[in-house]
C-alpha cells in the first residue's frame, strides 16, 4: 500500500488523481482521508520519537547500574520499580536500536566433574522437583571454572532453591576435596545448623568423597546426586553458572586468578544475591526473598 501511495504521489500532478486510483486499485476516499491523517501521524511519530528519547538514558543507567549484565527483561523490571511505564517490548526495542547489550567473549573449557571412581553414589532424592518456599531445605551444589592469563581457576559454589541465594562458595586452582568443603563450610556457618536439609550435587569425586560427605552427616544434612549424564537433574545449579558466565566471565579478561577472584566475590555477594532480580522468585532478589521468608516464619 505504501508503494501505491508514492506513486500516486509521484504522478499527480501529471495525470488525474481518479486516473492513476483506479488504476493502482485504490479508492480517492481512501487516499483522501490517508492524506487527511498524515499530520495526526506524524505527530504519533514525534511523540514516540520523544518518548524513546526519554526513555534511553534511563534504560542506560539501569543497563550501566548492572555493569552491563541485564537484557532487557530485566532494565524492563528495574524501570518498573522505579514507576516508569513502559511495555518490556519497548524496552527491548530502544536496546536493540541503541546497541545496548552485553559483550560475550568464549573461552575454553576444562572438565571438572569426575564421575569416573569407585566411590559409591548417593540416590537422587530431588527427581528434578526444585520447588521449595523455606530456606534450608534444598541446596543444590556444583563446581565450574574461569580462564585466567594464569590458568585455570575453580569456583564450587551451593544455592539455596526458595530464595535462590549462593550460601556458600570458594575459589582454588585446584580440585581436591577440600575445595568443595570450604564452600560447604562457609554454607554451614552462614545458615547452620542445618537438620533435615537435602543437599544435591552430581556424582563428582569430590562430593562422593569420605571427607564431604563427613561434613555432611555432621551437619544433618541428607546427600542427594544426579543420574549419571543427567544435566537437567542440577538444572538450577547449571543455571547460577551460565548466568555468572555471561555476565561476567565472557565479559572480561583476568590477568591473574586474584583478579578473578575479587571479580567473582562482587558479582556473588553484590549483585547476584542483592540486586539481581531473580525470574524465578517474581523479580526480587534473594536478600529480599530471604528476608521475606525468614519474618514470615519468625511471625
Amino acid at each position: 500500500m505504501n508503494a501505491k501511495r508514492a506513486f500516486v504521489a509521484a504522478h499527480k500532478t501529471v495525470y488525474p488523481i481518479a486516473q492513476l486510483c483506479r488504476l493502482v486499485g485504490i479508492a480517492r476516499s481512501w487516499l483522501y482521508s490517508f492524506v487527511q491523517s498524515q499530520p495526526a501521524r506524524d505527530q504519533r511519530q514525534k511523540r514516540r520519537a520523544d518518548r524513546d528519547a526519554e526513555l534511553l538514558p534511563k534504560i542506560k543507567v539501569a543497563f550501566s547500574q548492572s555493569k552491563k549484565r541485564y537484557g532487557s527483561k530485566r532494565v524492563y523490571q528495574d524501570l518498573k520499580a522505579d514507576g516508569e511505564e513502559v511495555s518490556e517490548r519497548r524496552v527491548a526495542r530502544i536496546m536493540r536500536e541503541n546497541n545496548v547489550s552485553p559483550c560475550l567473549h568464549k573461552r575454553r573449557k576444562p572438565r571438572t566433574t569426575d564421575s569416573n571412581h569407585s566411590l559409591k553414589s548417593s540416590p537422587n532424592l530431588l527427581e528434578q522437583k526444585f520447588g521449595c518456599t523455606v530456606p534450608n531445605r534444598v541446596w543444590l551444589a556444583d563446581i565450574t571454572y574461569v580462564d585466567t592469563d594464569e590458568g585455570w581457576l575453580y569456583v564450587a559454589a551451593l544455592k539455596d532453591m526458595a530464595t535462590r541465594e549462593i550460601v556458600g562458595w570458594a575459589m582454588d586452582d585446584h580440585l581436591r576435596p577440600e575445595l568443595c568443603c570450604d564452600a560447604l563450610n562457609m554454607a554451614l556457618g552462614r545458615r547452620g545448623p542445618v537438620p533435615g536439609l537435602n543437599h544435591h550435587s552430581d556424582r563428582g569425586v569430590q562430593y562422593a568423597g569420605g571427607e564431604y560427605r563427613k561434613s555432611l552427616g555432621a551437619a544433618g544434612i541428607k546427600q542427594s546426586m544426579s543420574r549419571t549424564g543427567e544435566c537437567l537433574d542440577n538444572a538450577p545449579m547449571e543455571s547460577f553458572f551460565a548466568s555468572l558466565k555471561k555476565e561476567l566471565v565472557h565479559r572480561e579478561r583476568f590477568k591473574t586468578r586474584a583478579q578473578a577472584k575479587a571479580a567473582i566475590f562482587e558479582y556473588i555477594e553484590v549483585f547476584y544475591n542483592r540486586q539481581r532480580r531473580h525470574s524465578a522468585i517474581g523479580y526480587q532478589t534473594p536478600a529480599q526473598v530471604y528476608e521475606t521468608m525468614t519474618w514470615k516464619s519468625a511471625a
